[in-house]
């Protein structure tokens, strides 16, 4: 099982609000791969990150067709990269 998360902060000048940003990411949970997508607003001052985005997928291969599929690729050059101005991405594997 992967976890991939990405935390992130908006641009203050996005050309999106808010929420028509959310809910355009929220159509990535529709990609037949993903489980247990979740947006979530950052909650401590320790982070500079305000927002996330996470999921789950059962194997490698399921990531690796998140990642080509071309409702993601979308996202990211017509969404993403106008509407964010910094992240980081972390993908997680249990280990116990």
């Amino acid at each position: 099982m992967i976890t991939h998360g990405v935390v992130f902060t908006l641009k203050t000048d996005s050309p999106l609000s808010r929420e028509e940003f959310f809910a355009k990411a929220l159509k990535l949970k529709k990609i037949e791969t993903v489980s247990k997508f979740k947006i979530v607003r950052e909650t401590s001052p320790k982070n500079k990150f305000e927002f996330g985005l996470f999921m789950k997928f059962k194997s490698p291969k399921e990531y690796e067709y998140y990642n080509n599929h071309p409702d993601h690729l979308d996202f990211v050059q017509n969404i993403w990269i106008p509407n964010v101005e910094d992240f980081m991405e972390i993908d997680f594997e249990k280990i116990l």
